[in-house]
């Protein structure tokens, strides 16, 4: 299991924060220094689509000049999370190939409860 962010973002401390708590053990993969493979960002597109997996509403989005902000296509999307990857919504939880966005307490809890 990895899951996905970068380092000073708030939610993806959080979300390690409750990893570690509850003893889970998974991989960390800085999006900023480890970089992303275009391979990656395609089975996360598959799984969540990249409407979800796009974060239009962080500081790096805001701050794309308006022309790439146009993204109305996925491969645009994917070109932009591939040379920003810091608009991709944070953090990405993969686990058993199933992808996971963001970090809520109650998210995490019913992604980890024992299957019936």
């Amino acid at each position: 299991m990895t899951i996905y962010g970068i380092t000073t973002c708030d939610t993806v401390r959080k979300a390690r924060r409750w990893l570690d708590a509850e003893g889970v053990a998974y991989r960390y993969h800085d999006l900023r220094k480890d970089g992303l493979s275009a391979e990656e960002l395609a089975s996360w597109v598959g799984a969540v689509g990249w409407e979800k997996l796009l974060n239009k509403s962080g500081m790096t989005f805001r701050k794309l000049p308006e022309a790439d902000k146009q993204i109305s296509t996925e491969a645009q999307a994917m070109a932009q999370m591939l040379a920003h990857p810091t608009v991709i919504k944070r953090p990405v939880l993969v686990r058993d190939g199933a992808v996971t966005l963001g970090f809520k307490p109650e998210l995490y809890a019913a992604v980890f409860a024992p299957k019936p």
